[in-house]
C-alpha cells in the first residue's frame, strides 16, 4: 500500500470506452482515485466544479467543446494539473496537443489503440508517470503566454557559416511551454548554434520544431543526422533519438543522432548533449536547465561548467515542476539562475560577456 495521498482524478473523453479503460488504468494505481467521468468539455467543466478533482485527464480532440477550449477555462477559472490525452492520428492532433502543453497541461499521453493493443501496457505506465508528475505541478508557476507574434523568414540573420559557440537547452514536464518563451526571445544573430532536448515521443518534435520556427528569429528545425552546425540555427533532438554534436568536418561540426539506450528512462536525452557540447564548445558554451521531472541535464552542466562553459537554470517559482533545475542546480551550481522569462536574457548576456572575457 502507498503511503502518498491518494490524488483525485477526473476521466473526460466522448468515447465512453475510452473512459472505462483509462479509468482501470487509473483506479489500478493505489496513488489514484477515480472521482468521475465526462462525456464532453462542458460535462467536464460541470463536473471540476462539483467533484474539484486535483488531477483532469483530458481528450485533446473532442465534439462541442475540445480539449484546448476546455483547457482554456479551466487554466484562467479553475486552474489544476491537466494531462492531455491524444489519438494523434492527424497533424491537427499533433498540433492541438502541442497548444495544451503550451497553455498550460502537464503533458499529454498517446491513447491506447484498444482493448488488447499491445501498446496498452506502455500506455499505462506513461499516464501514471504523467499523473505521477502532475501531483508534483506549480500552477503558480504554470501562466498563460500570450499568443507570440509570427516572424517573417526573410527577416532572419543568415545562417552560412560554422557555429564555434553552443548553447545546450535541457527540458522535460513543462518544457514546451518554457520553450515557447525563450526560444523566441533569442536574437536573430545570437553568434551560436542552440541544441535542445525536449523529452517528447516520436511524431511530435518535428511539429514542435515548426511552432518554435514561426515564432522565433533564428531558423529552428528537428535535426537531421549528419547535417552542418550552423550559426544562428536551433537545432531540436528528434523524438525517440538522442543528439550530439560532432567533431568539425570541413569547417563544420555535424549533428549525430543515434537510438540506443534510454538514459534515465528517456530519449532523447539531454546529458549526452550537453557531454558532446562540452566537447566540442568548451569555455564557449553555455548550458541551460528548464524544467522538468527527473535529473537529465544535471551530469552533462556539470560537465560543461567544468569544461569553462557558463550556466543558466530556471527557478522553482516559474518551474512548472522543479526536479530537473533542483537536480542540476545541486549537482553543477550555475552562474544564473533566472525566471523563465528571464533566460533568454541571461543567455544572451552570458554569451556577450564570454566574448569579452576571451577576446
Amino acid at each position: 500500500m502507498s503511503s502518498n495521498p491518494v490524488s483525485s482524478v477526473l476521466v473526460v473523453d466522448d468515447s465512453a470506452f475510452m473512459r472505462r479503460l483509462i479509468g482501470q488504468i487509473v483506479d489500478a494505481s493505489p496513488d489514484f482515485h477515480v472521482v468521475g467521468t465526462a462525456r464532453n468539455g462542458i460535462d467536464a467543466l460541470r463536473q471540476i466544479h462539483s467533484l474539484n478533482p486535483q488531477i483532469v485527464t483530458l481528450d485533446v480532440e473532442m465534439p462541442e467543446l475540445d480539449g484546448l477550449q476546455t483547457l482554456g477555462y479551466i487554466m484562467s477559472e479553475t486552474p489544476r494539473a491537466v494531462v492531455m490525452l491524444t489519438a494523434a492520428t492527424s497533424q491537427s492532433g499533433v498540433d492541438l496537443a502541442l497548444r495544451c502543453l503550451e497553455i498550460g497541461a502537464v503533458d499529454f499521453v498517446r491513447k491506447p489503440s484498444g482493448p488488447i493493443s499491445l501498446d496498452l501496457e506502455t500506455v499505462g505506465e506513461t499516464l501514471l508517470a504523467a499523473l505521477r508528475a502532475a501531483t508534483q505541478v506549480n500552477l503558480a508557476g504554470v501562466k498563460l503566454l500570450a499568443r507570440p507574434r509570427f516572424i517573417t523568414p526573410s527577416l532572419r540573420a543568415p545562417a552560412s557559416a560554422g557555429a564555434n559557440w553552443g548553447v545546450a537547452i535541457a527540458a522535460s514536464t513543462g518544457g514546451p511551454r518554457a520553450l515557447a518563451e525563450v526560444i523566441p526571445h533569442l536574437p536573430g544573430d545570437l553568434g551560436a548554434a542552440v541544441f535542445v532536448v525536449q523529452h517528447m515521443p516520436a511524431g511530435f518534435t518535428r511539429s514542435l520544431a515548426t511552432r518554435l520556427d514561426s515564432i522565433s528569429h533564428m531558423r529552428v528545425t528537428e535535426a537531421l543526422e549528419g547535417e552542418k552546425v550552423e550559426v544562428n540555427r536551433v537545432y531540436l533532438a528528434p523524438g525517440g533519438m538522442h543528439m550530439r554534436v560532432g567533431s568539425a568536418i570541413g569547417g563544420y561540426r555535424h549533428i549525430q543522432l543515434d537510438d540506443g539506450p534510454t538514459i534515465w528512462g528517456v530519449r532523447p536525452a539531454a546529458d549526452p548533449l550537453f557531454a558532446s557540447v562540452a566537447e566540442e564548445f568548451g569555455r564557449q558554451s553555455v548550458g541551460v536547465v528548464l524544467t522538468g521531472m527527473g535529473r537529465d541535464g544535471s551530469e552533462g552542466l556539470h560537465t560543461i561548467r567544468a569544461a569553462g562553459g557558463g550556466a543558466v537554470v530556471q527557478d522553482r517559482a516559474t518551474s512548472t515542476i522543479y526536479g530537473m533545475p533542483n537536480a542540476a542546480l545541486q549537482r553543477a551550481g550555475a552562474d544564473r539562475v533566472s525566471a523563465l522569462e528571464d533566460v533568454a536574457p541571461a543567455i544572451v548576456q552570458m554569451l556577450a560577456s564570454r566574448r569579452s572575457a576571451f577576446a
